[in-house]
């Protein structure tokens, strides 16, 4: 075991917030550390998939900009298609519409070592797409040991080991890629790590590298009662240890169903209880503009009520999204 193997093992044994906000504090945005931050901008980027869109780039960025999107999961192209690629940044960058992310769902700890090495492969590769093409961030969740769902819950999960393994990972995707722009991150879950700020404190400090940034899902990190009741300070704890680092965001809304075990449910926003007051203003208040993504609805009328929640929740709080 070596040096940085113990003091990760070590941070995860006794995770305090003490030790978090020594990482974060020199990084933090003066004023944003105390409770709700004051709104430098009161823009914010939001983006959401968009039906029935041409798939020229042109017409593709036009379509998110009629529906006041600013920002957009990256369309379908090959890391090979060095062309669209090119079109695909130039027409976006035209209109104002940030790619937020390319997302490579899949098992970076998957069991089987065959498929474990395609998948990191196939997210390596993704990171290689996001940098050329100007997105914020590829993603992933760091994997799961669980045999049969690839994102399921494993009791190793949670452990020193998993920790380990995703480290390794993180930092093979980005030294093999050496990205310019993008950063590569994993999005937080609630039955594997990173599973809190200072899990993610703690994973950025043992990546060690400039390409490592953070993704932010805080529906993801309600699965508890504590957690349900104390979104307000589950989301303050977010930004004010890992703000400057975050680079792309995921709305999604959250209900509880009273049964006689404890039973979380993702919702259409507004239809849930996710405190998106709080998480606006502390996400206008980044000057980095992490894009806020929608994602998770079951159908366009969804993704659409779910904007207008958003919108109106927005202007109540005095922000903007356009």
């Amino acid at each position: 075991m070596n040096r940085n193997e113990t003091t990760r093992r070590d941070f995860l044994r006794h995770t305090a917030g003490a030790t978090a906000a020594g990482w974060a504090m020199p990084r933090m945005i003066a004023g944003a550390g105390q409770g709700e931050a004051a709104v430098r901008s009161p823009s914010l980027r939001l983006g959401a998939p968009v039906f029935n869109a041409p798939q020229d780039p042109e017409g593709l960025a036009l379509a998110h900009r009629q529906i006041g999107y600013r920002a957009a999961y990256c369309p379908a192209v090959g890391l090979n298609d060095k062309q669209r690629i090119r079109d695909i940044e130039r027409a976006f960058a035209k209109h104002d519409v940030v790619i937020a992310e390319v997302g490579r769902w899949c098992n970076l700890l998957d069991p089987d070592p065959v498929k474990r090495a395609e998948n990191l492969q196939r997210v390596t590769d993704g990171l290689a797409l996001a940098d050329e093409i100007g997105a914020r961030c590829c993603v992933d969740i760091a994997g799961s040991f669980n045999p049969d769902v690839w994102y399921g819950p494993h009791p190793d999960n949670l452990s020193p080991r998993f920790f380990d393994a995703a480290v390794e990972n993180a930092r093979k995707i980005i030294d093999a890629v050496q990205p310019k722009r993008a950063k590569f991150c994993y999005e937080m879950m609630g039955w594997a790590l990173p599973d809190s700020a200072d899990s993610y404190v703690a994973m950025l400090n043992a990546v060690d590298r400039d390409g490592f940034g953070v993704h932010l899902d805080p529906c993801n990190l309600i699965h508890s009662p504590a957690r349900f009741y104390g979104q307000r300070e589950l989301l303050n704890e977010c930004f004010d240890k890992l703000g400057p680092r975050i680079v792309s965001c995921h709305a999604k809304d959250v209900a509880w169903d009273v049964e006689m075990q404890i039973h979380f449910r993702e919702v259409v926003l507004g239809a849930g209880s996710l405190d998106y007051a709080t998480y606006l203003k502390r996400l206008a208040a980044l000057p980095q503009q992490p894009p806020l993504m929608v994602e998770h609805m079951k159908n366009a009328d969804e993704y659409d009520q779910s904007r207008k929640y958003l919108l109106d929740v927005a202007a109540e709080a005095g922000l903007r999204f356009e």
